[in-house]
């Protein structure tokens, strides 16, 4: 079976965030849309990436020809829910020269002397490109409530500001894709307790993961007012299930893949005549 027989309801209506969303409701093992098993689920992402890998080039290529657009995928998530799975799986199978990758950690002192969208800027997609951002500055108001680091009338003031920064990119060419890999608290347990029983997976244990864990509700009621407040028409939220690693992946490329189709690309037209640079490569 193909792919797409596979899919018997577009994920994207199905995982997108709309009024009345409940996080304390979504399924997190569920594989909303998709008929199959992780085996079927395997083959799919592996048809995927061959369709998402051209998809990604025309865009790379238009880009060239002075078209603008361009994609910002932003990956939110608690540890262990597999975003480093969605850069390797999803976008390693396209070109590596048109994907802009940036990882946000903890600000540094320089970055903490201005606002806190100073950093996120410098790191915007130019045209052509597809944008992955490993957390955000969303952790400026996920981390930020709950760990108190801004003052609520800081916080709210950030909703706003994002939204701003956000319309922004898309009048000017960006289509926003914002996931957050919804994991459950035990499935997170799991893959904790396996990083700790295994020395090579020692190096992605960090002791104040089991911190944030004791944060849970706090965590899951700071995604909820996110939703809340930053779900706009030109960036939107999805909450993908990740606790099937394989249907997070596959979710996610379908995403991008359904995104790059409305876009409705092509390949440059060349502006040269080819026949004539065909007979004089011939000639040479």
């Amino acid at each position: 079976m193909s792919r797409e027989s596979y899919w018997i309801t577009d994920p994207a209506d199905l995982l997108r965030v709309r009024d009345g969303f409940e996080l304390s409701k979504a399924d997190s093992r569920a594989s909303p849309g998709f008929d199959g098993d992780k085996q079927a689920g395997q083959a799919a992402l592996a048809e995927g990436a061959v369709i998402l890998a051209e998809l990604q080039e025309q865009l790379f290529a238009m880009s060239r020809m002075g078209d603008e657009r361009r994609i910002l995928l932003v990956l939110q998530a608690m540890d262990t829910a597999g975003k480093g799975g969605i850069v390797k799986h999803v976008m390693g199978s396209v070109d590596p020269q048109g994907v802009h990758f940036a990882a946000f950690k903890k600000p540094t002192p320089d970055e903490l002397q201005h606002d806190f969208l100073w950093r996120i800027h410098q790191q915007v997609p130019g045209a052509g490109m597809i944008g992955v951002f490993d957390r955000s500055h969303y952790e400026d108001v996920l981390i930020g409530r709950v760990r108190a680091l801004a003052s609520p009338e800081e916080i709210e003031r950030r909703y706003a500001a994002i939204n701003e920064f956000e319309a922004e990119l898309a009048a000017t060419g960006t289509t926003i894709i914002k996931v957050m890999l919804h994991i459950s608290r035990d499935e997170q347990k799991a893959r904790l307790t396996e990083r700790l029983a295994r020395p090579d997976k020692h190096w992605k244990f960090n002791p104040g993961d089991v911190d944030e864990r004791l944060r849970w509700n706090d965590y899951a009621a700071a995604y909820q007012l996110v939703f809340e407040r930053t779900v706009t028409p030109n960036a939107p939220w999805f909450v993908v299930p990740a606790d099937r690693k394989w249907y997070a992946r596959l979710a996610v490329q379908h995403l991008l893949i359904d995104a790059l189709e409305a876009m409705n690309l092509d390949w440059p037209k060349a502006d040269y005549d080819v026949a004539e640079q065909q007979r004089r490569l011939a000639a040479s």
